[in-house]
Order: structure tokens, then sequence, then C-alpha cells
């Protein structure tokens, strides 16, 4: 059947089964697994937060994006909507996807290497990233894609059956659907499974902060490092991302960083050196930083893969700016995927893929010279 012929709804969910070996920023997802769920996105809405009234309309305080919501109408996001005067969330408990992956391909490589990620996505985002490899599920509006019907509880009961040992909300933009990442948070831990987060950062404080307390860890996706990449590329801004990523650190929440670097886009060394160096001012010599190689995806299909020699001049940049963990992604085997000891060198860590093998780290700490290595490791 060509393309013309499917309803909207039936082409998405044939395309986002179509997989994808590789990760290219945002992690990549197969949602062959949701076709096993006959409903439909639930459209009645469970009540959401962050809001406010304003007249008629609703000023949804969650992101940036400041949408002022009419009667009956979405906001940027497409998965929050005003129904007669209140605010609600039309993905809550109703996941399109869910894989229980190595945490290696959120991408942590600092919190509990080996372990298994219960990974679910709704659908939705809060940005429109041109190079998008999620985009069947972060440009679908609820009821596009078949969906599972799991409370908060039910998700954790799966988990943990799953011998997972954290839930990952993950694949499209998690953070637009805070309301069932922060309920279902708190019924994993009392199951001992905790939560984790893959997100592009672009979301308010308030709603931030609370998810940074509910939760272990927070991957932030760092689009670039200019304003004019995050409006002409994301159709978002950078400084409510920056600005987010030092509330996380402040919340004592793990983070690690992402930056896709895309070439003739945000691949200048000025840039990627500025990039460092901000990190490094403003979070920390520990903050993982992976450089992760692009894959021509969505509408940047005109462009080519990130040469490796790009990403590993990134790396010795930052390095050379004192970040202390800096990551080669997207090249399986590149020695510069391995932990390595920053004080003697020696590698703690060792990685192929999503495989990861703990080869000198003991109890936290390089096993040859008792330097410590941040991160969770138990």
């Amino acid at each position: 059947m060509k393309e013309k012929d499917l309803a909207r709804r039936d082409f998405l969910f044939a395309m986002a089964g179509t997989g994808c070996a590789f990760l290219t920023g945002c992690e990549r997802s197969n949602t062959t697994q949701a076709m096993a769920a006959p409903p439909l996105g639930n459209q009645s809405g469970h009540a959401a937060r962050f809001w406010h009234a304003d007249g008629e309309n609703i000023q949804c305080d969650l992101c940036p994006q400041g949408c002022t919501i009419a009667s009956e109408k979405m906001g940027f996001c497409r998965v929050r909507r005003n129904d007669n005067g209140k605010l609600v969330s039309l993905v809550y408990g109703q996941p399109v996807t869910h894989h229980n992956d190595p945490i290696e391909k959120k991408p942590f490589n600092h919190v509990l290497p080996g372990s298994k990620a219960f990974s679910v996505a709704t659908v939705g985002c809060n940005m429109t990233c041109k190079h998008c490899q999620n985009w069947q599920l972060s440009q679908a509006t609820p009821g596009d894609l078949r969906s599972l019907s799991w409370s908060p509880a039910e998700l954790a009961k799966r988990a943990k059956a799953a011998g997972s040992a954290t839930i990952a909300f993950t694949y499209n933009e998690p953070t637009i659907w805070p309301e069932y990442i922060i309920d279902t948070a708190v019924e994993a831990k009392k199951l001992g499974v905790r939560t984790v987060v893959v997100s592009n950062g672009f979301i308010n404080e308030a709603p931030q902060r609370e998810l940074a307390k509910n939760i272990l860890a927070y991957k932030v996706d760092l689009k670039g490092f200019s304003e004019k990449f995050y409006r002409d590329i994301c159709g978002a801004s950078l400084k409510p991302v920056l600005e987010g990523m030092v509330r996380i650190r402040e919340e004592k929440c793990w983070l690690e960083i992402v930056t896709l670097v895309i070439p003739t886009l945000n691949d200048d060394p000025q840039e990627i050196r500025a990039l460092a160096k901000w990190v490094y001012t403003h979070l920390g010599a520990d903050v993982p930083l992976h450089f992760t190689r692009f894959h021509p995806m969505f509408q940047l299909r005109n462009l080519p893969r990130t040469p490796v020699p790009t990403l590993e001049k990134a790396r010795q940049v930052a390095l050379d700016a004192g970040l202390r963990y800096v990551y080669t992604g997207n090249v399986p085997g590149h020695p510069g995927t391995h932990t390595y000891c920053p004080k003697c060198g020696e590698k703690v860590i060792q990685r192929y893929g999503f495989t990861a093998k703990v080869v000198a780290l003991d109890d936290g700490r390089c096993a040859k010279c008792g330097t410590a290595i941040p991160g969770v490791w138990s």
C-alpha cells in the first residue's frame, strides 16, 4: 500500500516500527511492541499540573513555549489540552512503546553500568528538531499510534518483573508529561526500582525541580551552543536549557549531557570549545559529556554522517577545557567510549556499543590508584 493511501495514524504507526541500529542524539526507539495493544490513546485526559487560568484560556506553565491554550485546543506539544477551563494530559498512563534496554543506550555511562532500563515513551514534543530520529513519536498526536494503558503502579510492577534497575522515560520528550513520571517514580521506589529521564531539557523551573527531586538521573540533549541553531533547527531556545542543567545539579540529581555533532550546523571548533568551557564553569569538571555521531534522519537527510575525526577533535577540545569524562558516541569500539581514571589513566569501564564491562572500578573508585569516579554505581 502506498503512503498516500494510508491513514495518517496507520502510516505513523507503520513507520514507527522500522527501528534503527544507531543512536543519533535523541535515543532511537523501535515501537513494534506497541502493536499488541489494541486501544488508541486516551482522549478523555488526566488532570494536568503546572498551569493557571488566563481569562477563558489556560496559560501552560510547563515549558518555555509558554502556550496560551483556548478551550478544546492543545498546546504546542499536542499532548496537553484545555478541557472546559481545566488542563488535561492526553498521554498519562498511555505509553505507545516499551523496551528493556541497556542503560548505556540512553546513554548513561556513569549510572549502574550493565543494568537494564525499562524504557517507555508516549507521543509529542515541545521542540521540532529537523534531525529528530524518533519523529514518528515526537511529531505524532495522541490517537495516531496504538497505546497501552498502564497506571504508574502497573508500569512499576512490569519494570520490576523484567529485572530492570530503572524505568527510563525516553524516545520522545518525556517532560511534557511530568505527572506520569512523578507518579511512576513514587510507585517504582516502593519496589526498589529507580527512575531516569532522557530529555531535551526545555522545561520551566518549578516542574523541573520537582522532577529532579523524584528521579535518579537526568540526561539532557544539549543540541548545540547557539541560539540560532536552537531557533532554526529545533524551534526552541538555548538559554532555558542551560539554566535547567544548572538546576539539575543544584537538586543533586545525576546529570549527563549529549551533543549530537551535525556537520556544518554545530560542529564549529569554536562553538565546541565554548560549549565545553560553559559546562566546566557552570556544571563542573565531573559531568559526563558525550559527543555523538550524526546519521542522516528526518529532515536532514541531505547531510553526511559526522566524520569520526570531528568527534575526536571535539572530545579533545573538551578534555583540554578541563572536563574529566568526555565520550565519543555512535562509534562502537572507539577508545573514546570507555571510562578512564582522570588521575592515572586506567580504563575503569570498557564499552562496545551498548555492552559495558566494569574492569577496574572498586566501590566507585579506580582500582589502580583509588581516585573516586563520580557516578551512581550501586
